[in-house]
């Protein structure tokens, strides 16, 4: 199994059977009874969208990608093949923000 930790980029073979590159955004074991973590997809379909964090190309990356914060999942960590880096730590503050504004975290239902 492979080792990573929250703020890691790692490879996931998940839903649509080819490798993508995504941010580990979970702590690590989030639910004992699952062996699951949850990520966000980096992405080169860019679309300038509320929901997409930008960040400089890195050596690892082909091309320029942005992270589809709207893709958040829940992912297999036996589908995880490998960690490739650690995600730079304003760029994590970044996806937080957006996940916190996305699902309306720290608000009240009216």
């Amino acid at each position: 199994m492979t080792n990573f930790n929250r703020g890691d980029v790692v490879v996931d073979f998940g839903m649509t059977a080819k490798a993508r590159p995504c941010v580990v955004v979970s702590g690590s074991n989030p639910d004992s009874q699952r062996n699951r973590s949850v990520v966000v997809p980096l992405t080169t379909e860019i679309r300038n969208g509320e929901c997409e964090v930008r960040f400089s190309r890195p050596a690892w990356l082909r091309q320029e990608s942005v992270v589809n914060v709207l893709g958040i999942a829940g992912v297999d960590n036996a589908k995880i093949e490998r960690r490739i880096a650690a995600f730079p730590a304003d760029k994590m503050s970044e996806i937080e923000s957006v996940i916190i504004r996305m699902l309306s975290l720290g608000k009240r239902a009216s």
